[in-house]
């Protein structure tokens, strides 16, 4: 039996217990002193630029918000010719100096004829636009006070876990200086905004109108630019990283633009097949598809095929690494590469350059030849085939059916495709393909490189 001291040890733990809850509560953040501190550094942002009806038309176009009238115009004159007229759309910004720098979005103040920052106390400014860049999708402002101005801390993005308590602050729909919390649901989501993709993922509340606007970590420094969002989801927004906007802030300020390094090469990620394929280890680095004549990667020596694994020392674990690294390399450096060629590992030495900114079947007079055994079927490309696809190549095979259900489809193979090389051999004729088909056996992975308009990738199907 359990005795009376017993019993009173057990409750008195059981107190214990509870009474320690509060206190581990108490130590969750403050966000009322939060925001109540942070807020006076975050600005609302409304622009004017002159729409004319063929802007309005544009398609792919990363619009601001419309307000009540251009609501008004696309419900009564859509179809209808329209006159040039003014939009106005709304934005977010915090401030990063006290002599009146303020970050936000390119795309909420690109082509603005005028831009309007109101802070917090309600005082208004004219800002000046002094830089943008539309790879990063940052935009950096200028407003002229005597007073000193309350400022933004920038964090450091790179020590942000996923997990952590995060404070967004911004202009949704135009309702001023809301504050909404969350967590950081991940980071390094690439969602194909651009070739730097690297977005802090968040389910603090972010809608339209908070674009440009801060991500607070709980220390009260400014850790993400909030930037997209997913259309018709809930709890899903996605921040651009502090780090790779203080890269370029110093460009920014100076030049109004930025200058990123250039290596020349198309690249894609390196699967599992394709590793197994190329004789790699493990997938890993970046799979160059394509090499641009007179690059810095011509003149090093890289070919189609090679896997990139390390760049100025950094392993590339992911194709997406390569980008990133690449762009914050300086402009001459020299630097030393790693990468895979022919089953083995050898280095390269390249000069950086300087980043530029920038259906049917063809009646061919053959039959197309079945190939079964990948599920796909093929032709010889001719000039007349050549000019129907847009191909500037002049040799390979067309890919001219795909079985719905067969491996090829399941690799996104599509008729039109130009089959450039298999197993890393040219094929300029179906007498090729077949000699390669005839050594590849069943079950065996198949390495394929592709030409899709102006696109060079490998993709692998599994022989049957």
């Amino acid at each position: 039996m359990i005795s009376s001291a017993s019993r009173f040890i057990s409750f008195l733990a059981i107190l214990l217990l509870y009474s320690i809850q509060p206190a581990q509560a108490a130590s969750s953040p403050d966000f009322v002193a939060m925001a109540d501190e942070l807020t006076p550094a975050v600005v609302n942002i409304s622009i004017s630029k002159t729409i004319t009806p063929q802007d309005r038309q544009m398609p792919g176009q990363r619009q601001p918000v419309p307000d009540f009238f251009d609501e008004f115009f696309e419900r009564f004159f859509r179809g209808h010719p329209q006159r040039p007229h003014k939009q106005r759309s709304l934005g977010s910004g915090f401030i990063i100096s006290r002599d009146g720098f303020i970050l936000t979005n390119e795309h909420v103040v690109k082509e603005a004829d005028e831009v309007e920052v109101r802070l917090s106390d309600g005082r208004t400014f004219t800002a000046t636009i002094k830089g943008l860049d539309p790879k990063l999708d940052l935009g950096l402002l200028k407003i002229e006070t005597e007073e000193d101005l309350p400022v933004a801390e920038l964090g450091d993005s790179d020590e942000l876990k996923t997990g952590e308590w995060v404070m967004a602050i911004g202009n949704p729909f135009g309702l001023d200086h809301t504050v909404t919390v969350g967590i950081v649901s991940a980071k390094g989501r690439v969602i194909g905004a651009g070739p730097y993709d690297n977005f802090i993922q968040t389910d603090a509340s972010i809608n339209p109108g908070n674009s440009g606007g801060p991500l607070f970590n709980t220390q009260g420094e400014v850790v993400g630019i909030n930037t997209a969002i997913v259309a018709r989801a809930q709890g899903i927004g996605f921040a651009t990283p502090i780090n790779a906007a203080k890269r370029v802030l110093p460009q920014l300020k100076e030049k109004g633009e930025v200058v990123r390094g250039w290596l020349g090469v198309s690249i894609q990620q390196v699967s599992e097949e394709l590793a197994e394929s190329f004789g790699l280890d493990e997938k890993r680095g970046a799979l160059v598809s394509g090499v641009v004549e007179g690059s810095p990667a011509d003149e090093a020596g890289l070919k189609r095929g090679d896997i990139i694994l390390s760049f100025k020392g950094r392993d590339i674990e992911e194709m997406t690494d390569l980008p990133r690294i690449v762009a914050a390399t300086d402009i001459g450096e020299e630097v030393e590469l790693t990468i895979f060629r022919d089953g083995g590992e050898r280095n390269l030495t390249a000069t950086i350059g300087k980043l530029k900114e920038s259906g049917g079947q063809a009646a061919t007079g053959q039959e197309p030849q079945e190939q079964g055994r990948l599920g796909f079927s093929v032709t010889e490309l001719t000039p007349e085939a050549a000019e129907h696809y847009g191909l500037e190549a002049k040799s390979g095979l067309i890919v001219t059916r795909v079985a719905p259900a067969g491996p090829a489809a399941e690799a996104n193979l599509r008729p039109g495709d130009l089959i450039v090389e298999v197993n890393g051999k040219e094929v300029e004729s179906i007498a090729d393909f077949r000699t390669i088909l005839a050594g590849i056996e069943k079950g065996q992975v198949v390495r394929l490189l592709i030409q899709r308009g102006d696109n060079l990738f490998y993709t692998t199907v599994k022989a049957g």
